[in-house]
């Protein structure tokens, strides 16, 4: 059993990835940690974890734990997953892992120094659903892929909220801006070799609220929209000569619709719906890693996989001050 320490007592951990991992088959949460900890001791008796520390350096130098989950802001993202890593620890940060693309070079560091397993909790590329779209496509069900097309979008205006600080890491491209670009790298296997994009930034906020993409790969086209400040949706659409494949609910398992992908053939003759309804994807993003961390062949998000995709956030950012398209 790999043992986690979660490393501070945010939403995301608290609804989503604490529960995982106590679900799941492989792993266990050992400790908390919190700056206050009365927080820390809390969240612990809620899920009936042993300890509770009150500062995260405690933590890290415990020997309680072999690996920790890292919740924090986006900003200390970096910080902390070099810090863990030095501690001897396996760590599972939460994306986006860093703003910027070069900055995941010292986390690489920090792993081969360290030989430890660091990935990004990209949760969707262990979700049954990614993984029967990338079987699809490798199959060639739907002929050549020419397009891909997608939106993630929801409304928060909240100021207290992360997401709408920008010292914190905040915007909708770090936040989901991440999501078409990491899985239409994972279902396909290329990457996109420049782009064009437009982005809207929130007049009081400072962060960005809203962007059209365009990028260009080897043999297709990818087109996709986000917001922080538009009705909830969710949607992928793979588009070949023979056939498409639409992804409902491809991101948020669930959590905007039935997760489920329907195979439309060229004539609209005949369809087929692929169901996926335990899909945990937390759960089996915890067991992966976990057995990555106890030396079992799997395949997780690496950081190299990590940089390339945050090297296209970061080309959508300067594509979105120019006309035209800018190299990846």
């Amino acid at each position: 059993m790999l043992r986690f320490g979660i490393l501070s007592t945010a939403k995301i951990g608290a609804e989503l990835v604490v529960p995982a991992i106590q679900d799941a088959e492989n792993c266990v949460v050992t400790a908390v940690a919190s700056r206050d900890l009365a927080k820390a001791r809390a969240m612990a008796d809620r899920f009936s974890v042993p300890q509770a520390f009150g500062s995260y350096e405690e933590m890290l130098a415990s020997d309680v734990i072999d690996a920790v989950y890292i919740p924090l802001p986006t900003s200390q993202h970096v910080e902390w997953a070099i810090r863990a890593a030095d501690a001897g620890k396996h760590v599972l940060v939460e994306k986006p892992l860093a703003l910027k693309a070069d900055e995941i070079d010292a986390v690489i560091a920090a792993r081969d120094r360290n030989k430890v397993v660091v990935t990004e909790a990209f949760m969707v590329t262990y979700a049954p659903v990614w993984r029967k779209v990338r079987a699809l496509l490798q199959e060639g069900a739907i002929g050549k892929l020419r397009h891909v097309q997608g939106a993630f979008t929801y409304f928060n205006r909240d100021p207290g909220n992360m997401r709408n600080i920008p010292a914190l890491g905040g915007g909708g491209l770090p936040d989901i801006g991440v999501y078409p670009t990491i899985t239409t790298r994972f279902a396909t296997g290329q990457e996109p070799k420049r782009v064009q994009a437009v982005t809207e930034r929130d007049p009081e906020f400072g962060t960005d609220i809203y962007s059209s993409v365009k990028a260009e790969f080897d043999s297709f086209e990818l087109s996709f929209y986000i917001s922080t400040q538009l009705a909830n949706r969710q949607v992928m659409v793979f588009h070949g000569t023979d056939g498409f494949i639409e992804v409902k609910s491809p991101f948020n398992a669930d959590r905007y619709g039935a997760e489920e992908i329907e195979l439309t053939n060229r004539n609209h003759g005949e369809s087929r719906i692929f169901r996926f309804p335990d899909s945990r994807q937390y759960k089996r993003e915890a067991e992966a890693f976990a057995r990555a961390a106890l030396g079992e062949k799997e395949e997780i998000v690496s950081l190299e996989s990590s940089k390339l995709n945050q090297a296209f956030i970061d080309a959508i950012y300067r594509a979105s001050e120019k006309d035209g398209w800018e190299t990846v």
